[in-house]
């Protein structure tokens, strides 16, 4: 009998080989991706010997906490050391959190990066790029529309056309926005247009034959050692680069590292020096009030800072603030409706802090200081640790009608240490559990679109929990890897439990229209 095999079945086999190899030498990129990533940190010092005053962080932390709703971590980095850093349970360090409109910072970076290769120019018509989608007629001003103009957000738009591309039927932004009416002139007319943003990420797109993620992944998140980041993506496959990344706290301290130092990463030039300048440059008025912090000008999807230097800024509070006069990045996640408070606190407390020279060792600021950062925490869910009803009411089984929430049933069980909270909706029963006054951390299918921008199969919640009274049981619901928090009341009545939801922040309303279950075991 021949040992060899036939020239199909060695096909077959070389073939099932081939797939083995490709998916074992892919694992183990990812894996030497990840804990190169993870090796390399940014490196430590302390505040004073990096002339910065521990009292001034502490000053900062302070406000933070008593004017702002929920700040949720922070990270200082001076001569390119983090001298200060802080998260507030149940939120961490390794948490992935949403970023908003950070990612615009981000999708103008690989705008910058596709320039330099030679993909693209900024002087390059936006229609040029995509004649396949172009409307028969467009608007007269839209044929004169360059990337330029994108990354200014002068597009020549009256209006943002953000929603107006996402409502287009079939998902198609692209052709949705080459279709808009442009009333004024590109170039003259600054109007915040998240539209723009992600017209950046689909030409990047266009050009490169790769996804924004996947074209920055080898040019900017490995260099820097930023673990692989979660990126929304549009109808029609284009990452949101208007607002759909989530990064952690040092991934966007590093961000801003990488523009303070002018482009250079551990030796290496990655972004031109002149591309840097530019980006973060007054590139165009936008607004005449001196106090305001958005009326400082506008570079290449960068805000400038009213009172020094320049950010990269999402909503409910994500900031990567790059100071150059100070040599300092400050880096901070939210869940807050008042930005202009952490800016102002920022520059009120932590400016004054920043000095010229190496400060004398302080032990009692800096011991202060390590004492408040390593109790940060945001406040848990009040009220009383037990119910004398709470034995009889463990466990009942309520269903529901349609919702806007989509749940179909609950029960609550309180017969463990953890109060359990189990939701039932299309995707799944959920089962929460909170801690009695205290967070609980783990890993929920339920809300899976709360942060607005994608659905996450899988996202980590906090729950905390407590008794407002002996029939009605309190709970708050921390989605900390977003800025959101879903607080709910539950009300006992004899066969009826009625659910109050309330969101810390949403783009709608905050309060939602009450759930009454009717008992059903």
């Amino acid at each position: 009998m021949s040992s060899f095999l036939p020239p199909a079945a060695l096909s077959s086999v070389l073939s099932s080989v081939t797939l083995l190899l490709t998916a074992m030498l892919t694992q183990a990129a990812v894996l030497t991706h990840a804990n190169t990533a993870q090796a390399r940190p940014l490196p430590r010092s302390t505040p004073e010997a990096e002339g910065v005053d521990s009292a001034g962080v502490l000053s900062m932390i302070e406000a933070f906490e008593s004017k702002i709703d929920a700040v949720h971590s922070f990270m200082l980095v001076r001569h390119g050391k983090v001298v200060a850093e802080g998260w507030w349970a149940p939120y961490a360090a390794g948490d992935l959190h949403v970023m908003y409109s950070v990612s615009k910072s981000i999708t103008a970076t690989a705008v910058g990066l596709a320039q330099q290769e030679g993909l693209l120019s900024l002087n390059d018509l936006v229609l040029a790029h995509f004649p396949e989608l172009a409307p028969e007629k467009p608007a007269e001003q839209m044929k004169n529309m360059r990337i330029r103009d994108l990354l200014r957000m002068t597009s020549g738009h009256q209006n943002d056309m953000n929603q107006v591309i996402k409502a287009s039927k079939g998902g198609a932004w692209i052709k949705a926005f080459l279709a808009t009416n442009v009333e004024n002139k590109p170039g003259t007319r600054w109007v915040y247009n998240s539209a723009c943003s992600y017209m950046l990420a689909a030409i990047v797109q266009k050009v490169s034959k790769q996804t924004l993620e996947e074209y920055l992944r080898p040019r900017l998140f490995e260099p820097l050692g930023i673990l692989p980041p979660i990126w929304g993506k549009s109808p029609e496959g284009v990452n949101l680069g208007d607002g759909g990344i989530t990064l952690r706290t040092e991934d966007l301290a590093k961000f801003g590292q990488l523009y303070l130092q002018q482009g250079v990463w551990s030796g290496k030039r990655l972004l031109s020096e002149r591309w840097v300048e530019e980006a973060t440059s007054l590139q165009t008025s936008t607004g005449g009030n001196p106090d305001s912090n958005w009326d400082a000008g506008y570079g290449y999807q960068f805000w400038r800072n009213k009172s020094t230097g320049y950010r990269a800024d999402g909503a409910f509070g994500q900031f990567a603030f790059v100071l150059p006069k100070y040599d300092a990045v400050l880096a901070v996640t939210s869940g807050t409706s008042d930005m202009a408070g952490v800016m102002d606190s920022v520059w009120q407390h932590l400016l004054p802090a920043l000095r010229a020279h190496a400060l004398p060792d302080n032990p009692s600021a800096h011991g202060e200081l390590k004492r408040k950062l390593s109790s940060l925490a945001l406040p848990v869910q009040s009220g009383s640790a037990s119910s004398p009803l709470a034995a009889a009411l463990s466990a009942r089984g309520f269903s529901f009608e349609p919702n806007e929430l989509g749940i179909t049933s609950a029960a609550l069980d309180f017969s463990g240490t953890d109060p359990r909270i189990t939701l039932q909706d299309a995707s799944g029963t959920h089962v929460l559990r909170c801690g009695l006054g205290r967070w609980v951390r783990e890993r929920t299918g339920f809300q899976k679109g709360i942060s607005n921008v994608f659905e996450n199969e899988s996202q980590g919640i906090a729950g905390s929990c407590g008794w407002a009274d002996e029939r009605t049981f309190v709970a708050k619901l921390c989605f900390h890897e977003t800025p959101y928090t879903l607080s709910g009341r539950f009300t006992f009545e004899d066969e009826r439990l009625l659910i109050d939801f309330e969101h810390n922040l949403r783009w709608g309303p905050t309060k939602r229209p009450q759930l009454i279950g009717k008992r059903s075991n």
